[in-house]
Order: C-alpha cells, then structure tokens, then sequence
C-alpha cells in the first residue's frame, strides 16, 4: 500500500489520530489477493459516516469553488463593462449641455469616452475601434450656416 492510499481518521472515543487504509486501497488489495468467486465489502461499511463525509467534503470543495470562480468572473466583469474609465468620474451620471449657438459651422462630439478633450472628439475612437473590434465614432453637430452677405 502506498503512502497516498491513506488518510487520517479521528477516533471519537479516545480523540486519538489513527491511520488507516481507505476503502479503494482496501478493495483493491481485497481484489488481488482473493479470487473471483469472494464478495468485495468494503472494511468501513459498518461506518457508513465515512463514504457520507467523503461525498460531504467533495460536495463542499465543488459548491465553494464554483462561488469563488462566480464571485471572481462578476468583480471582472464589472470592471470591463464600464466604458468611461476618466470623465467626470465623481459624479453619478455625466450630462453635458451645448447651446446650438456655440457650435458655430460644425463640432464633432465624443461617443467612445476616449477623448482627452471631453466632450469634443479629438480621434480616439480610432485606437478604441483598432483595439476592440467597435465601429464608434463622433457625433458630429452642424449649425446654422451664416446669412450670405449681400
């Protein structure tokens, strides 16, 4: 039997650490030295808290593993679903307001959240698009053209 085919036991009445065999090591021991004609018992069937707590643990380690990977995609995932990562991050939400006067003949407005002269575009988007696949681009607002002079 190897080192690896036991495991410690905890015995109730006397608290003592007792090392033992567990049961696939047993069985297969059990298989190779008697013939085919015996029955295969396992040695701890007469404590059925062994296979009970076994299947506990592996439950355990199963639910608690998949909570922490859960836990872990829904932190990462909320960290890439942000797309304004440097305007106006102190305030709930950003709302910016243009009089139609002051656009003059044309103003090109950002939409990817890239710019560094936010709310005007400065060309960002084209890095963001190379970068992630996206198609945005500015918002581009035209004024009033000035009366013709006569």
């Amino acid at each position: 039997m190897t080192i690896s085919g036991f495991f410690l036991q905890i015995n109730r009445n006397s608290a003592d650490l007792v090392s033992s065999a567990s049961c696939s090591s047993v069985l297969q021991e059990a298989v190779a030295s008697s013939s085919s004609e015996s029955e295969m018992v396992c040695p701890h069937a007469a404590a059925p808290s062994c296979h009970g707590k076994l299947t506990l643990i592996a439950a355990g380690l199963l639910v608690g593993g998949a909570a922490i990977g859960y836990f872990i995609g829904q932190k990462l995932a909320k960290n890439k679903a942000r797309c304004n990562h440097h305007v106006k991050l102190n305030t709930d939400k950003v709302v910016d307001t243009v009089d139609i006067e002051d656009v003059g003949e044309k103003k090109a407005y950002c939409r990817c959240w890239k710019s560094k002269k936010w709310p005007l575009c400065d060309g960002s988007h084209t890095a963001h698009n190379k970068e992630s696949g996206d198609n945005v681009g500015p918002l581009v607002v035209k004024g009033k053209p000035a009366p013709a002079e006569s």
